[in-house]
């Protein structure tokens, strides 16, 4: 841009806060030539704005940013959690009704797995609830095929190795046998990709179904397959606490 201003925020902030992309993404999208900043498309995501500019992602404006917003949803399995597949597999964004707009998720779901996955129309919120510093628990039901022991689960509480990656520790509990499979409720604080079918294939069992049905404070519920429901402002103010949700002008 010919006169960026020094002021302002970084426009890779901006377009996360109007729900457009988390800022990584957003960095993607300007090494891509996707957004345009008054009719000038931008190559540096270093580039600041006020925010009075006609900003543009993919040639649509980008209006002034809305009140934060945050929505359970049921994401079924066949779904993959991104904008843009490029093998063109169905998508949770492409599945969600049109009128939630533009959202983000706060992190993601494989293909295979079902449950809770939060969204948000504000990548700052987005961030604050993936931050490894909240503690936040993920909590899943699993369906594996194979027997385990209530003890050998436990040998879980303080952490496990598996093929080189570091788990930490991971709180588990036999529910049922039923036939061939086990039935256990697990709850982790990292979220590492795959983390929960790895440590169970550490344990020889093979997951079969994965249902998550709690992130952090926020739980699944009766909420049906597919359907969304929004968190209260007061809710969402009261889990983030005072001064995180003020910063988030929440």
């Amino acid at each position: 841009m010919t006169s960026a201003p020094t002021n302002g925020e970084r426009i890779a902030k901006v377009l996360a806060r109007s729900g457009v992309a988390s800022r990584r993404e957003a960095e993607r999208l300007i090494a891509e030539g996707r957004i345009s900043v008054d009719g000038e498309v931008l190559t540096s995501p270093a580039v600041k704005v006020l925010g009075t500019e006609d900003i543009r992602f993919d040639g649509e404006r980008i209006g002034a940013r809305e009140e934060v917003r945050l929505w359970r949803y049921y994401k079924p399995v066949g779904l993959v959690t991104t904008h843009r597949d490029p093998q063109e597999r169905p998508t949770v964004f492409g599945a969600l009704p049109p009128e939630l707009g533009r959202v983000l998720s706060v992190g993601r779901l494989d293909l295979t797995t079902e449950g809770l996955l939060l969204l948000t129309n504000d990548g700052g919120l987005s961030r604050t609830l993936e931050l490894p510093s909240t503690g936040w628990k993920r909590r899943y039901r699993v369906r594996a095929y194979g027997r385990v022991s209530q003890k050998r689960l436990d040998s879980l509480a303080e952490g496990v190795e598996v093929e080189g990656v570091a788990y930490g520790p991971v709180i588990a509990k036999l529910d049922r046998q039923q036939g061939a499979n086990s039935w256990i409720t697990l709850s982790i604080t990292e979220g590492k990709n795959r983390e929960v079918r790895n440590i169970m294939r550490h344990l020889d069992l093979t997951v079969n179904r994965l249902i998550r049905t709690a992130y952090g404070p926020f739980q699944l519920g009766a909420l049906r397959e597919g359907a969304t429901e929004e968190v209260p402002r007061k809710t969402l103010r009261e889990q983030l606490g005072k001064k995180v949700a003020g910063e988030l002008g929440i």
